[in-house]
């Protein structure tokens, strides 16, 4: 019998040489870049004086996960990536579908392509260059909204060194940078919802609003548990680009801007300690792991064909 099997697989994989050595190359760079880093979680675990020997260190336990939570840092960073991200997945729905739903009822195709390429825009702009524009805008001196405040008598505003601001500006760049690439995605599962499904309904007495609302959405519902699993999947993650670079690293908006990847980056590059970055970056790995699970277990309650795993 197994005998049988082996030679079953020897055929298949001669069979489909061609496609194996086409996944080779994707294989090689997941190796490279998500399985052998995971040696490094050793680091969390030991007290690095130097980097001239990363494996002959001494083995401290939990002493930099202690070091960690014993300050409020793990509080602020945890709180703010949450909090953040948690925004940014409602947005990551609600809005581009509305947009998609409307690229779709356009019924001039040329105008609706024409918006297509005018959301997708932001999408191909580094952080570095939205940071320059959020600049632009914010500068206490030059910026576009400073001066409109003075033009109607209004007192201008330090934007980089008001945290309380800051909250809703990174939401609103993450937004007008994401919401083109979410809009096409959708848009195409949009376009792709069988015809006849509308058909049936106009003839059943349906709007073109009811069509939407009971033909269109539900037919997003798969594709919406997907894009959300991936997200929540990281959920502990943030995009260095955003909260680094937009905000300048000011150091007043620290405590509105600062989340766990930007706090490992500092540990690592200000103080030097890679162990402590190395049990951030450990302790974010972890809830997101966490959170991916119990979300997809839910899913799989209800429909195990949405499910990840």
């Amino acid at each position: 019998m197994n005998g049988h099997k082996k030679s079953s697989l020897k055929y298949e994989f001669k069979k489909n040489i061609a496609l194996f050595m086409m996944l080779l190359p994707g294989l090689i760079i997941m190796l490279v870049n998500n399985y052998l880093p995971m040696f490094g979680i050793v680091f969390a675990f030991r007290k690095m004086d130097n980097y001239r020997s990363l494996f002959g260190t001494a083995w401290v336990g939990l002493k930099n996960f202690e070091y960690l939570f014993s300050s409020n840092n793990a509080w602020i960073i945890t709180k703010n990536t949450i909090g953040y991200n948690i925004v940014f997945i409602i947005i990551g729905i609600v809005l581009p579908i509305t947009m998609a739903i409307g690229l779709n009822e356009l019924r001039n195709k040329r105008v609706s392509k024409i918006y297509q390429s005018l959301f997708f825009i932001p999408y191909f702009l580094s952080w570095v260059v939205i940071s320059y524009l959020a600049m632009g805008m914010l500068s206490k001196e030059y910026g576009v909204i400073n001066r409109l405040i003075l033009h109607f008598n209004g007192e201008a505003i330090n934007w980089y060194t008001s945290p309380k601001y800051w909250p809703c500006i990174l939401i609103l760049v993450n937004t007008w940078k994401w919401t083109g690439y979410d809009t096409i995605v959708y848009l195409a599962s949009v376009v792709g919802v069988n015809k006849e499904l509308f058909e049936a309904a106009a003839v059943d007495g349906a709007s073109r609003l009811q069509q939407i609302w009971y033909v269109t959405i539900p037919s997003l519902v798969p594709l919406i548990i997907v894009l959300v699993l991936i997200r929540l999947g990281r959920m502990f993650y943030t995009d260095m680009g955003l909260f680094y670079s937009v905000p300048r690293n000011m150091g007043p908006l620290i405590n509105a801007t600062n989340t766990i990847d930007t706090y490992v980056y500092r540990a690592f590059v200000n103080t030097g300690d890679l162990g402590l970055a190395s049990a951030a970056g450990f302790y974010q790995a972890i809830l997101g792991l966490v959170v991916l699970l119990a979300f997809n277990a839910i899913v799989r309650k209800y429909d195990k064909a949405s499910a990840i795993i």
